[in-house]
């Protein structure tokens, strides 16, 4: 596990931001398609990577120290109150 550990240590994030990406659309920058052994693996990298080296809060990702952030609904409604995406009138509908 050290060795995982000075991994993730040392990436630059531009790799995680590669692998992060690859883990989402199941294929490399080239196009190639994943293996399933190969997205279970990027997937955990990426998890490790997150858990170490980033503060996220976003709901559903991994936190510093390896725990999941799950914000409630009020919480959520709490980050977007005043942002909407499109308004309309009933008029318009």
């Amino acid at each position: 596990m050290k060795d995982l550990n000075k991994v993730i240590d040392e990436m630059p994030e531009d790799v995680y931001q590669k692998l992060l990406s690859a883990t989402e659309l199941g294929k490399w920058e080239d196009g190639s398609v994943l293996s399933e052994e190969q997205r279970e693996h990027t997937m955990q990298v990426v998890m490790l990577y997150q858990a170490r080296r980033l503060q996220q809060t976003d709901h559903f990702t991994i936190a510093h120290g390896g725990g999941i952030n799950e914000l409630s609904k009020s919480e959520l409604k709490k980050q977007f109150k005043g942002e909407s995406i499109a308004e309309f009138k009933e008029q318009d509908i």
